[in-house]
């Protein structure tokens, strides 16, 4: 992968930047993602993010080599704290990380977001951790797209800011409104293969507790048995 080859995951990240977005890409990696869009003409302004020195200065490089210093700033900081006010940021994007992480990034960097930003989401694992925060935080899932890539499965979550209280069933939270509801091939593929892993558990569960009392673990595990079934129908 390079600048001019994005993957399939970043390349499908990079659809949801509005066109001319001030984008904010947050733990930038080699700032691939910014230095594309750029090269494309989508966005007209941007900010690499990197809490680690030597992919910090990967991004850097890149940055010089395609001689947008001027359009493309990196900075080295600790999530949103990349984020100046003077930025004028209308889109961040997060990929690449656990659902925990992008939650704890989002949570800790609040007041560096002026709600006006639309936020696109690329979780490797963790999306309903993702899908809580955005309901707690009152902000609108108005798109999601699941697909496979070198036999990992990847969703994209794109949230706004919402002008009323959102709020999401616990079957929108675990598989994700708009996901649960096109179900595509990949989103079958993933599920079933998540509910033969829940089944497997369980099934261990029972024989190591051969007349004890149903553990709470047990019962969470059950209960998301008869989700996925449901959803897989």
């Amino acid at each position: 992968m390079n600048h001019l080859d994005l993957s399939r995951r970043l390349a499908a990240v990079g659809e949801f930047v509005p066109a001319k977005a001030r984008l904010a890409d947050i733990g930038s990696d080699h700032a691939y993602l910014p230095v594309a869009l750029m090269l494309k003409g989508k966005i007209e302004f941007a900010v690499a993010g990197e809490v680690v020195k030597g992919p910090f200065e990967s991004a850097q490089k890149q940055v010089r080599k395609d001689g947008l210093e001027g359009r493309i700033i990196v900075r080295l900081a600790n999530g949103l704290a990349a984020i100046e006010p003077s930025d004028g940021i209308t889109a961040i994007t997060i990929a690449g990380m656990g659902g925990a992480l992008i939650r704890d990034i989002l949570e800790a960097g609040k007041t560096r977001l002026t709600q006006k930003e639309r936020l696109i989401l690329q979780p490797n694992i963790g999306e309903r951790t993702l899908r809580v925060w955005l309901q707690e935080n009152q902000y609108q899932i108005i798109e999601e797209v699941i697909l496979e890539e070198n036999k990992k499965i990847y969703e994209i979550i794109v949230a706004e800011k919402a002008t009323s209280p959102v709020t999401y069933s616990p079957e929108d939270l675990m598989f994700g409104p708009i996901l649960r509801k096109t179900k595509n091939a990949i989103f079958k593929a993933k599920w079933q293969r998540e509910l033969t892993q829940r089944e497997a558990i369980v099934r261990q569960m029972i024989q190591a507790n051969k007349g004890a009392e149903i553990s709470e673990r047990q019962q969470t595990f059950e209960a998301e048995i008869k989700q996925i079934q449901e959803v897989l129908k």
